[in-house]
């Protein structure tokens, strides 16, 4: 194997402009020598995240971006909000510099306050947090990232890279009860939504490549907007908008794992002035998929908040299509985030079609489920993961749909390890690749939550030396997913007598929804739900 057949090369990230290809002198355009670590669920990742930055000292720069953050949301126990922790960084004379997106209304369900709030806060603690709108109409700034850079200290540097935000509903774990400190959702989720979700730890070169993702839009000299309206309140509430400097970045950490990472990114095609590091946008995550894809033969695993759009699932359509032994596994939440009778329509509709074009061509080769917990409460997926054939695994902040393949800022890690592993079947897509160990055991974690199979300690040191398991063979998984939720979904339909079968799997069964009903939501999904930030050639020949 080779990480070229995997991995994009120089010139198919389709953005020249960006400096992200050009750090290495060896012309790569992805970092070698990296150690990654799944945290699976917030509290993983928040705990982590706190210890890490309450060891920072003067001098030590503090990089984030976020799509929301809410101050007061807890990275662990009493005194440790996020407002708080970040603040306490910036008073040790930690520099501490954040983008958030300038949100939506409140009113909308957005965070337009929560995200100034926490921008004040930091501010007045001797941080500088800018609130962004330099997006699309409509669009947002969706990057979850955090840089933690420490001088003369490199050994300690690490890159947050994935899809949990600094903000409520977050801070769950395996056993999904959900955050105490939680937002309104739909229904069905109760009052503490449980919620699953994965961050990457990194380590190593490629967090030099995080921080330099950070930099280009840190640096960007365009207006934080370009509305009149939003340049005046940002005057009336006294927001920072001046830019200010960062100290020149400093070398990449050295090797220390067998992960190579390259960084892929969603940014679209802005009307009027683009992205002085992406002018026509760059959609290298969409572009990384359809590389991926293309070698894809046994199993195609998806965690993913939506999956919708049949633009977007066209290209797994035609995998399917091509290779007769190749299956699809998709975890998804039971029903959208809001339910309101306007916006659950223009929800549905997406994935309505993007399933029945998916099921056209795998057939019964397709499955889709939801989770729920041991009470019987749905777990929303927020999580955006994929792991082909064992081989090639993507964990970010972008979703499988079309606003994230190109209308809404993006930041995604493909992953290929150098690490073979050993167990059977040593070559799932049967093309001389091998499995790898870091693909594998992600996929195996998060099979293993969703069967009620977590690891034991014994089970970690079976792994460890290569005893089977029968979980890594695909043909193995797709059926112990089809058992598990249909033994759970009959003990539902019998009124849950008995004892509760293993496992959290239910089967994900699409609503049904009349010709009226598409009619009216589908132009709404478009335009609100699901934009696409192509140039018009793209949008008519459907190319990313």
């Amino acid at each position: 194997m080779t990480r070229a057949e995997w991995l994009l090369l120089p010139g198919e990230r389709g953005n020249t402009a960006t400096r992200l290809d050009e750090r290495r002198t060896d012309g790569m355009t992805w970092s070698a020598g990296n150690q990654a670590q799944a945290l699976v669920h917030g509290a993983a990742y928040f705990a982590e995240l706190l210890a890490a930055v309450r060891a920072m000292r003067s001098g030590d720069l503090l990089l984030f971006t976020d799509w929301r953050g809410d101050r007061d949301e807890r990275l662990g126990g009493p005194g440790t909000e996020v407002g708080s922790v970040l603040c306490q960084a910036a008073g040790r004379h930690v520099i501490v510099k954040g983008l958030l997106w300038r949100s939506h209304l409140d009113g909308l369900r957005f965070s337009e306050q929560e995200n100034r709030r926490l921008g004040a806060e930091i501010a007045e603690a001797g941080g500088e947090c800018l609130l962004d709108l330099r997006v699309r109409p409509g669009g947002s700034h969706h990057q979850k990232m955090v840089v933690l850079r420490h001088p003369g200290r490199p050994e300690l540097d690490v890159a947050y890279v994935g899809g949990i935000d600094l903000c409520r509903n977050r801070n769950d774990d395996v056993t999904h009860r959900g955050d105490r400190q939680s937002l309104p959702m739909a229904a069905a989720y109760g009052p503490h939504p449980p919620w699953h979700d994965v961050q990457l730890a990194l380590r190593g070169p490629v967090v030099g490549d995080v921080e330099a993702v950070f930099r280009e839009r840190w640096e960007d000299p365009s207006p934080l907007s370009r509305s009149p309206a939003t340049r005046l309140s940002a005057l009336l509430h006294r927001e920072d908008t001046d830019v200010g400097r960062l100290p020149p970045q400093a070398p990449d950490p050295v090797p220390c794992g067998t992960h190579t990472v390259q960084l892929l990114r969603t940014y679209p095609n802005r009307l009027l002035s683009g992205y002085p590091f992406a002018p026509d946008g760059e959609r290298s995550i969409a572009r990384g998929y359809l590389k991926a894809l293309g070698r894809a033969r046994a199993l195609i695993y998806v965690e993913d908040q939506y999956l919708w759009s049949p633009r977007v699932v066209a290209c797994f359509a035609r995998a399917l299509t091509r290779h007769p032994g190749l299956r699809m596994i998709g975890v998804v939440p039971k029903v959208p985030e809001q339910d309101g009778r306007l916006t659950l329509p223009m929800n549905l509709v997406g994935r309505v079609r993007a399933l029945e074009e998916l099921r056209r061509a795998g057939g019964d080769r397709v499955a889709v489920y939801w989770p729920e917990n041991h009470a019987g409460t749905p777990v929303y997926v927020h999580a955006k993961v994929c792991v082909i054939d064992d081989v090639w695994a993507s964990v970010g902040s972008d979703n499988i749909n079309l606003r994230s393949w190109t209308h809404d800022s993006e930041l995604s890690c493909a992953l290929v390890d150098e690490s073979p592993d050993p167990r059977p079947p040593r070559d799932p897509g049967g093309l001389g690749d091998g499995a790898r160990v870091f693909a594998r055991e992600l996929r195996l974690e998060l099979m293993r939550e969703h069967l009620d199979a977590q690891e034991t300690e014994g089970r970690q040191a079976a792994a460890r030396t290569a005893a089977p398991d029968a979980l890594c063979d695909p043909a193995f998984a797709f059926g112990a997913f089809e058992e598990a939720a249909a033994a759970l979904d009959a003990w539902h339909a019998s009124g849950r007598r008995g004892p509760r079968p293993a496992g959290r799997l239910r089967r994900y069964t699409a609503p049904e929804m009349s010709a009226a009903e598409r009619a009216v939501a589908t132009p709404l999904h478009h335009v609100l739900v699901d934009p696409d930030g192509r140039p018009f050639g793209m949008r008519r020949r459907n190319t990313f």
